[in-house]
């Protein structure tokens, strides 16, 4: 099922050639995506006030996670979630607590200064 799964992300004409039943295999990755989304709002709920919007702002941090780390990389995902972490929660601590969501940002706009890529990204050329 995992290889029909990344064939069905890599090319869905070829898949289909193969004889692999495409509808399927996106029905079956849409229901997992679902099932991680509710597991994750299960385990913040708790955390934060139930609301529609709740995870507006964790969003906003994995958006910037992925923008620090590199689009398109694993380690990037795990090495930039884990720096956002670390910079977020001692900027908290050593300077002030009540502007902790922004310190999130302010790291992406220094590494987007530095290395628009991210740390694991890559260059990506134009064809005309």
């Amino acid at each position: 099922m995992g290889l029909g799964v990344r064939a069905v992300a890599h090319s869905k004409v070829i898949s289909n050639l193969v004889g692999i039943n495409v509808p399927l295999y996106i029905s079956i990755i849409f229901g997992i995506a679902c099932a991680l989304a509710g597991l994750a709002g299960t385990l913040v709920g708790p955390t934060y006030q139930v609301v529609v919007y709740m995870g507006y702002i964790i969003l906003l941090k994995a958006f910037a996670s992925a923008v620090v780390g590199g689009f398109g990389s694993l380690p990037g995902a795990i090495v930039g979630g884990f720096t956002v972490g670390l910079f977020e929660t001692s900027c908290a601590f050593f300077i002030s607590g009540s502007h902790k969501d922004a310190y999130a940002f302010l790291l992406m706009i220094v590494v987007l200064l530095i290395k628009p890529t991210g740390f694991f990204g890559v260059q990506v050329k134009m064809k005309a």
